[in-house]
């Protein structure tokens, strides 16, 4: 068995339309509001824009449309993927149907590093509204060792773990 063999286009649609691929269970509407939330679901990107303003002083305008046009060139690429093999499975489907195991493989792991880098960075961002929710609603203060991120002096951020454990209860009980 080779390390770059490849699957076939055709037993993956076939593999989907048989139901062992993954079913559909958001509409239009239920994506259009996942997508609106992630824009505006914390402010993340609002303090990276505050140090890059800091920092970066008119360079940041540059800098700002090359991060769209890098935006728009990997939405085509997925566009691409979506059209060359129509079925679930982002660039891992992808790569294993043009490029074989080992690239998929690859890819995947990658595909999972990048989503724990970005939930670790957005819990913490929630955990710090979270925070100034108690704050300001039950006047609950929680001491900087269980609320702060560990790179700003804590040990663990109790309310982002608190919201991880959230999502991943939603996520376990699954999409409907």
């Amino acid at each position: 068995m080779s390390l770059f063999a490849t699957k076939p286009i055709d037993d993956l649609i076939g593999a989907a339309h048989a139901g062992h691929g993954l079913r559909r269970a958001l509409g239009p509407l239920h994506l259009i509001a996942l997508g609106i939330g992630a824009i505006i679901g914390t402010g993340i990107f609002v303090l990276s824009g505050q140090a890059a303003a800091a920092n970066a002083g008119p360079g940041i305008v540059l800098s700002m449309v090359l991060a769209g046009v890098t935006s728009a060139l990997a939405a085509l690429c997925y566009a691409e993927f979506a059209a060359a093999v129509p079925v679930a499975g982002s660039a891992y489907t992808y790569a294993y149907a043009t490029l074989g195991e080992l690239v998929a493989w690859i890819i995947g792991w990658d595909l999972i590093l990048e989503s724990g880098v970005s939930v670790a960075a957005i819990a913490v961002g929630w955990g710090g509204y979270l925070q100034s929710l108690l704050d300001a609603v039950f006047s609950v203060h929680l001491p900087n060792a269980i609320s702060q991120p560990p790179g700003k002096g804590g040990t663990v951020n109790l309310p982002a773990v608190a919201l991880v454990l959230a999502m991943t209860a939603m996520l376990l009980r699954g999409a409907r």
